[in-house]
């Protein structure tokens, strides 16, 4: 790799990510999106992720410190990590010089089986920045409906909405034709088996839509997006069809390929694939001084002659 002589853009390398970092320009990207091995064991096509604990933090604490220094002065560095280490690489990451903006818990109901400890169902997205008071971050670019539009589509409400809370949520209801009774989702903890959007050869995917806020939320069009752990190559096309510049280290030269042909595929400017936010479908909410209740509601009654009551809750 010449990287420091010749900027490789908008492709996948076969490099190991830690000797790739630190032939990169020093200040040369915009945001990367980190999604490492746990070392919990899985089955990866050349990593291994059965690593000893200090071998494994050694490890990660190279891999974050090249990220620091490849970003720019403004830059985002976006880190995925499970239970067993999300503390350490936290620290880790302090340490190294990031601030930490978010902690936000990524909730999916469609989590690993387990058989003797509470099931897993959530991953730790931790959003750091390089300068607390320099960054980017596009707010508009990702707010939600919030409850009042959402559930009462209540005049009051704020028509731009809100910023997402941190707990993000992926629920069967929001993607039922990726659920089906009989999948086995074991090896499928982030996208199921059964999704459109499953590349097929990698079993750690993440949703489109959920790289889709940190990205537009965290770089600009044109700007540098990182992948140091391609795998799947998701990020990389959520970057390309939200209109951003990518590079993706991989040390598989399998899932360098299949990434590759994946990329080639897409189209910038493309829909992410995976459930959008959820659209405000409820009937409108009156303002105050409304009558909740459009017209009184009377009673029947049989053989009477005096005049029928109406509800109390009826008028204002």
């Amino acid at each position: 790799m010449t990287a420091k002589k010749v900027p490789i853009i908008n492709t996948i390398l076969n490099v190991d990510c830690v000797a790739a970092l630190a032939e990169l320009k020093e200040g040369s990207v915009d945001l990367v999106f980190a999604d490492p091995p746990f070392n919990i064991g899985y089955d990866y096509d050349v990593y291994d992720d059965s690593r000893e604990n200090d071998a494994y933090l050694t490890w990660s604490e190279q891999w974050i410190a090249g990220v620091h220094r490849a970003l720019k002065p403004d830059g985002t560095f976006w880190l995925a990590i499970g239970d067993e280490y999300a503390a350490e690489l936290k620290v880790m990451s302090r340490k190294i010089g990031f601030t930490c903006r978010s902690w936000v818990i990524w909730y999916y109901t469609f989590g690993v089986n387990c058989k003797k400890k509470f099931s897993r169902s959530h991953a730790h997205l931790f959003h750091f920045v390089k300068d607390p008071q320099n960054f980017t971050f596009n707010d508009d670019a990702i707010r939600v409906p919030s409850a009042r539009q959402l559930v009462y589509n209540d005049k009051r409400a704020n028509a731009t909405g809100r910023l997402p809370d941190d707990t993000w949520i992926l629920r069967p209801q929001d993607l039922p034709e990726g659920f089906q009774p009989t999948d086995d989702t074991w090896y499928f903890p982030r996208v199921a088996g059964t999704f459109k959007e499953r590349a097929g050869f990698h079993g750690c995917q993440m949703p489109e839509q959920l790289l889709g806020r940190i990205i537009r939320s965290c770089s600009n069009e044109g700007d540098l997006v990182l992948d140091p752990f391609s795998g799947s190559a998701t990020t990389l096309v959520v970057a390309k069809k939200l209109g951003r510049k990518f590079l993706g280290f991989d040390l598989s030269p399998e899932y360098v390929e299949q990434g590759r042909t994946r990329l080639e595929k897409v189209a910038a400017g493309a829909k992410l694939e995976g459930a959008a936010e959820p659209l405000v479908s409820a009937p409108a909410t009156p303002t105050s001084g409304e009558s909740v209740v459009p017209a009184p509601v009377r009673f029947r009654r049989k053989k009477t002659i005096a005049p029928e009551p109406t509800l109390p809750f009826g008028s204002d």
